[in-house]
């Protein structure tokens, strides 16, 4: 038995030449991706569509809320506590034969 190894016809990679590579085509892929989201309308949140329907002159409520967003009524009562945190002034009232509604107060 000898102790040669076996000549390769292709040349040796490194570890490291490898990652590099790997690295640019990430970097590549994530530029284009960018790109592509910056074509793309953001789409409103669920908090901007909340203080849409708060603005309403006849104001909304929380099962209406719960309805548009989606939500359980508890975390939609969550997000009028986390606007008011923002910082927007949000009224309610109670009306006969309809429960609770929810507006925003404008100064």
């Amino acid at each position: 038995m000898s102790n040669t190894k076996p000549a390769t016809n292709r040349p040796r990679r490194m570890a490291r030449e490898f990652q590099h590579e790997v690295v640019q085509q990430d970097a590549a892929a994530s530029q284009q991706q960018a790109e592509a989201s910056k074509a793309v309308a953001k789409t409103p949140s669920k908090n901007s569509l909340v203080l849409e329907l708060l603005a309403r002159a006849e104001g909304v409520t929380i099962e209406q809320l719960a309805a548009a967003t989606g939500w359980l009524p508890h975390t939609t009562r969550a997000a009028l506590t986390g606007l008011r945190k923002k910082g927007h002034v949000i009224g309610s009232e109670k009306v006969e034969g309809v429960g609770r509604v929810y507006r925003v107060v404008t100064a």
